[in-house]
């Protein structure tokens, strides 16, 4: 008895009701179908017979004979939550954070309440229009955090005015001149865009600007100043 009770033991603290052996053999099958999965991450759901695989910020549910895979939300209806949406928005914001404000253009006072991180281009209307609320955001206590995202992709034209953004003297001013559709003086150094640009792809990212809450929601598209603060709870909502 006192044998077999560490590994018990190892068994729950892990979270796996599974024998080593079927682990095992569902972190091979999972690895075969679902490249780039985080094997280390292979854990039980919240779902009786069903374990969570993360695969970047996707999140996909396997059955225990490793046999079905689904793509899809665990929702909990004794509290409304969507159980699935809360962990995909904590690895997003996870993802966003890794790259570091030192990769980012960030208007903000020197203590914000609120964060927001925000996929922009450098000739898109509403990020120009967007553009002309931060200085209310900034009032408001919120953080603007940018990753510049050249939609049309690495190389195009979008993506060598970011570039020429970047590498200005004044990233800040250089970014508010492209958005006005001033002109900038071209320039390359060693710089963030393509990475941005790839973590937009990874997270969902397809248009511009893109807005993502410190909780990790995703918000397409032009949202207004209000709306943003009734958000992130700064302002209560009219009724």
């Amino acid at each position: 008895m006192l044998r077999i009770l560490p590994i018990i033991l190892l068994l729950l603290v892990s979270g796996y009701a599974v024998a080593d052996t079927e682990l095992i053999k569902l972190k091979r099958i999972v690895a075969r179908v679902l490249p780039g999965a985080a094997l280390d991450k292979l854990r039980s759901s919240p779902v009786p017979g069903l374990y969570e695989v993360i695969v970047g910020t996707d999140i996909y549910y396997i059955t225990r004979d490793g046999r079905y895979i689904i793509s899809g939300t665990i929702f909990n209806t004794k509290n409304h939550t969507n159980l699935t949406a809360i962990k995909r928005n904590a690895l997003r914001i996870a993802a966003i954070n890794a790259v570091g404000e030192s990769n980012m253009i960030i208007f903000s006072l020197p203590k914000p309440k609120r964060t927001i991180t925000v996929f922009t281009g450098v000739d898109c209307p509403y990020c120009a229009k967007f553009h002309l609320d931060v200085p209310k955001l900034i009032r408001a206590g919120i953080k603007v955090r940018y990753l510049l995202f050249p939609r049309a992709g690495i190389g195009s034209a979008t993506y060598k005015k970011s570039v020429a953004v970047w590498c200005a003297k004044d990233r800040r001013k250089a970014l508010g001149v492209a958005k006005a559709g001033g002109k900038l003086k071209y320039r390359t150094c060693p710089n963030p865009v393509a990475g941005n640009f790839r973590l937009g792809q990874k997270i969902g990212v397809r248009d511009t600007p893109t807005i993502v809450l410190d909780n990790g929601r995703v918000l397409p598209g032009y949202y207004p100043p209000r709306v943003l603060m009734i958000l992130l709870g700064l302002r209560k909502a009219r009724k």
